[in-house]
């Protein structure tokens, strides 16, 4: 077949074509090493951490949720009690594996300080692990229960971040009375001969 174009007289292209083609041909050949690359480091990821249901714990952490009214009691070595009212809204996140808790708190002088508390727990090693952070530091401090969990009662003991500064070894304790309207979170400081001492109450009532 011939095409006429004014006066000329010209075959078809069969190499412009071919170029099209193998420029098509290369851009599904890389399209189809993407998705099968993707693939791939998604089952690699899988199987390296594989992912699990929440559990027990869980079961517990969604019973903490909700928004609370907050007494806190700080128990100094001398002296009186301290009082600090708050308030405190918890809720699931991350598919129900995790408890956030954040708090607000007005302190004496008037002034108000934050505080968010993550609190997960690993079917795998039976344990809850929180990690607090505040408004008043810039440290964070972990917590971290030992494998034994009755289903009502979370018990975790303090998880130092630097191994050459331990710093005080410390106890919090948490369950629900009252038929859930009543939270109660005890921190305790154990001493050398692990005696333990009430350094905070949390009592959080439910609105």
């Amino acid at each position: 077949m011939l095409w006429r174009i004014g006066s000329l007289t010209q075959k078809p292209c069969n190499a412009c074509d071919f170029r099209i083609s193998s420029r098509a041909m290369r851009k599904w050949i890389t399209a189809t090493l993407l998705i099968a690359t993707a693939a791939v480091a998604q089952q690699t990821h899988n199987q390296y951490e594989p992912p699990n249901a929440p559990g027990a714990g869980q079961r517990l952490l969604v019973q903490f949720t909700g928004d609370w009214d907050v007494v806190k009691t700080f128990f100094p070595n001398n002296g009186k009690p301290i009082v600090t009212k708050g308030t405190c809204k918890q809720y699931m996140i991350q598919d129900s594996k995790f408890l956030q808790s954040d708090f607000t708190f007005i302190n004496p002088d008037g002034t108000k300080s934050t505080g968010t508390g993550i609190s997960g727990f690993d079917s795998k090693t039976n344990r809850f692990t929180t990690v607090w952070y505040d408004s008043r530091q810039t440290t964070m401090s972990i917590r971290q229960s030992d494998g034994t969990f009755d289903g009502k009662n979370i018990v975790l003991w303090t998880t130092p971040l630097d191994s050459e500064h331990l710093g005080r070894k410390t106890v919090a304790r948490a369950h629900l009375e009252e038929d859930g309207r009543l939270l109660l979170h005890r921190h305790f400081v154990i001493d050398d001969k692990g005696e333990e001492r009430m350094m905070i109450e949390l009592r959080m009532t439910r609105k």
